[in-house]
């Protein structure tokens, strides 16, 4: 039953990510992409603040259905925020950095490793 409510959650938050990619902006600049993921971040915060563990239904659609499928940069502003809140200063940036950089040595590998197929 938890994966009908992280699916559910999930189509909502992904039909969400894609409305506001269709939002007219002409610009290099990923500005959709941020404001997805600022959204999302404030939206996690929010569905963590306000629903208790108490419900384990509504958060898994709520924070892993709909803020996961909108975007996933939501949970990992989460995760770093409650590192830095208990006060874990360098699990918090070591997270970021491994996150950033082995995310983006992950894209330049999957793009050199698509060139195989292609």
């Amino acid at each position: 039953m938890s994966f009908l409510f992280v699916a559910l959650g999930g189509a909502l938050g992904a039909v969400l990510r894609y409305a506001i990619s269709l939002i007219p902006c002409r610009t290099e600049f990923p500005f959709l992409t941020l404001i997805t993921n600022v959204i999302g971040a404030l939206a996690i915060g929010f569905v963590v603040g306000i629903i208790s563990e108490k419900s384990p239904n509504a958060l898994l659609f709520w924070k892993t259905g709909v803020c996961g499928g909108f975007t996933t940069f939501s949970t990992f502003s989460l995760e770093t925020f409650s590192l830095f809140e208990k006060k874990m200063f360098f699990l918090g940036g070591l997270y970021v950095l491994l996150s950033v950089g082995l995310c983006l040595t992950g894209v330049l590998c999957g793009k050199k490793l698509a060139r195989l197929f292609v």
